[in-house]
């Protein structure tokens, strides 16, 4: 059977999705609102698994490949949470130092599908290191993404910027690292790579897929440059976009934007039906591209 595609499901039920992925909506609430869309023998518990990640389905990179070098580590961090952990992957015959990129997940933690994104960027090339910001709370839950969800509400946000901001200094300065770093992050992530921006003044090129904008008032700090990605459909992310560009112009920040027309938040995601195969392919090689530029000059 075919997988599913954002074509498969009503617009409304993609909306209440998102709005459940993100904290507006509980389980409940999401089953109760989603229960008038389900028809033809679908059950709204049916449409929520359907919507839900498909880990092992979308694995594009095994975790025993030969090619890489892989392993969970533990990195300081004074100013936020204290110790935390993150996922080092980098190529096995690695010839010398290597640029690194930081991956930063969405908002449930290190899973699967992060994991397999850092192995993507290591075997091009990178020392990547994906920190988890669960680690406080045990890291990624066995449970799985509703679990992960319910315990990324319990951070103390302040905390885990610190966190990421030391995640970045212990990429920049790991032995296998030449200190040339860049960040990719995805939804929370995507806001978390323009915070770091921000933060990180060794930062040479940040991506944002589908994330919050940097707070205005920091935007003049930003030294990196940008390459962000938008979906299409996706309202409530793009609504921020004309005043950050405003401030990314006035700031003379180094930036470009692709809005990938009718594409879902989170279209990069090819462990859900929101996934845009094409749209996706382009992001990730333009990424790929930029990373190149700016990492390898």
């Amino acid at each position: 059977m075919a997988r599913k595609t954002a074509a498969d499901f009503d617009p409304e039920v993609l909306i209440l999705f998102d709005a459940y992925v993100h904290g507006a909506l509980d389980r409940r609430g999401f089953l109760d609102k989603a229960a008038k869309y389900a028809v033809g023998g679908m059950t709204a518990s049916m449409l929520l698994d359907d919507l839900s990640p498909k880990f092992a389905e979308a694995q594009q990179v095994a975790k025993d490949d030969a090619r890489l070098r892989a392993e969970y580590v533990e990195y300081a961090s004074p100013q936020g949470y204290g110790k935390m952990k993150g996922y080092l992957v980098r190529p096995a015959k690695a010839a010398g130092k290597l640029p690194g990129v930081l991956v930063i997940h969405e908002n449930r933690g290190l899973n699967p599908h992060i994991e397999d994104i850092a192995r993507r960027v290591a075997l091009d090339g990178y020392v990547a290191f994906a920190p988890d910001a669960l680690t406080p709370l045990g890291g990624y839950p066995a449970a799985g993404e509703d679990e992960a969800r319910t315990l990324f509400g319990k951070l103390e946000q302040p905390k885990t910027r610190e966190d990421m901001v030391a995640a970045a200094g212990f990429l920049r300065t790991h032995a296998e690292c030449n200190g040339k770093i860049g960040a990719v992050g995805f939804c929370y992530g995507g806001g978390v790579c323009n915070f770091l921006a921000t933060r990180v003044p060794e930062l040479l090129a940040s991506v944002p897929f589908y994330g919050g904008p940097a707070a205005a008032e920091d935007v003049p700090k930003i030294k990196a440059q940008l390459l962000i990605h938008y979906a299409g459909t996706d309202e409530r992310i793009n609504a921020a976009w004309p005043a950050y560009e405003t401030a990314l112009k006035a700031a003379g920040v180094k930036y470009t934007m692709h809005m990938y027309a009718g594409t879902q938040h989170g279209f990069n995601n090819d462990t859900t039906p929101r996934f845009d195969k094409a749209a996706a392919a382009e992001a990730w090689k333009r990424t790929m591209d930029f990373f190149a530029a700016t990492l390898r000059k």
